[in-house]
C-alpha cells in the first residue's frame, strides 16, 4: 500500500519562463522528510489509514507529554506536526509500516497535486471586505460600509441561517485542487507548482496526489491528433 500524501511548508512565490517566455507564477514548497507515527486499521480503528509527521527541529521540551509518550513507542524523532493521510492500494508496493520515511520523491510522475493549508487570519472583517457587497453611497452624510437591512421584518422573524454579515474573516482550511507540478528536487526536498497555496510563508500544508486531476483534450498534449469526426467518417465511408 502507497501513502497519498506528505506534509511541508510553503517557502514562497516566484516566477518561472516556459519555452515559449511566458512567465508563471509558482510557489515553492518545503515537502518532507516525514516519518510515518502511527498506523490505522479497520479491524481497531474501523477505517484504514496511515498518520506521519513533519521532521524538523523541535525541542522535546515544547512537546507535550502525551505526545513523547506517542512517539517513544517506537524510538522516533520528535515532530510538531502530524497529520493523517489514505492509503492507496497499488502493486508491488512494500506494506508500510511505523518508522518508515516518506519523501518528495513520491511525486515522480505526477502531473498535478492538492494542497490543503490554513488560510491567513484577518480578523472581524465587515461585509464589503468579507463578502465583497458594494457598499452604500459614498457621499457625505451615508456610513459607505454598513450592511443595511437584512430584510426580516415580520415574517419570519428571523435571520436566515447563513446570512452574509460580519464576522470572523480567515483562517480557515481550504483545498487547492490541481496545481500543476514543475519541478521536483528531491536534494533538498522542494516541489514547485504552478500558482498559490493557502496560508503565509512558513505555514504548514498537507500536499497530496490529485484525486480528481483534469483531463487533457485531444491534440491538446501534443501527444496524439485532434480528430474531425467528419472527415473521418467520410475517410471510413471511402474504405481508407
Amino acid at each position: 500500500m502507497a501513502i497519498s500524501g506528505i506534509l511541508g511548508k510553503k517557502v514562497g512565490m516566484t516566477q518561472l519562463f516556459d519555452s515559449k517566455g511566458e512567465v508563471r507564477p509558482v510557489t515553492v514548497l518545503q515537502v518532507g522528510p516525514c516519518v510515518v507515527t502511527q498506523m490505522k486499521s479497520a479491524t481497531k480503528d474501523g477505517y484504514v489509514a496511515v498518520q506521519i509527521g513533519l521532521i524538523e527541529f523541535v525541542k522535546e521540551s515544547k512537546l507535550t507529554k502525551a505526545m513523547k509518550g506517542h512517539l517513544g513507542k517506537h524510538d522516533l524523532p520528535p515532530v510538531k506536526f502530524v497529520k493523517e493521510v489514505d492509503l492507496v492500494v497499488e502493486e508491488g508496493q512494500e506494506a508500510t509500516k511505523v518508522g518508515d520515511k516518506v519523501l518528495v520523491d513520491m511525486f515522480d510522475g505526477e502531473k498535478f497535486v492538492d494542497v490543503v493549508g490554513t488560510s491567513k487570519g484577518r480578523g472581524f472583517a465587515g461585509v464589503v471586505r468579507r463578502h465583497h457587497f458594494a457598499g452604500g453611497p459614498a457621499a457625505h452624510g451615508h456610513m459607505f460600509q454598513v450592511q443595511g437591512s437584512i430584510g426580516a421584518s415580520s415574517f419570519p422573524s428571523r435571520v436566515f441561517k447563513g446570512q452574509r454579515m460580519s464576522g470572523h474573516m480567515g483562517h480557515d482550511s481550504v483545498t487547492v485542487r490541481n496545481l500543476r507540478v514543475l519541478g521536483v528536487d528531491k536534494e533538498e526536498n522542494l516541489l514547485v507548482v504552478e500558482g498559490a497555496v493557502p496560508g503565509p510563508k512558513d505555514g504548514y500544508l498537507v500536499i497530496s496526489k490529485a484525486k480528481k486531476p483534469p483531463r487533457e483534450r485531444r491534440g491538446f498534449s501534443g501527444e496524439t491528433a485532434a480528430v474531425n469526426p467528419l472527415k473521418a467518417s467520410k475517410r471510413l465511408a471511402k474504405g481508407k
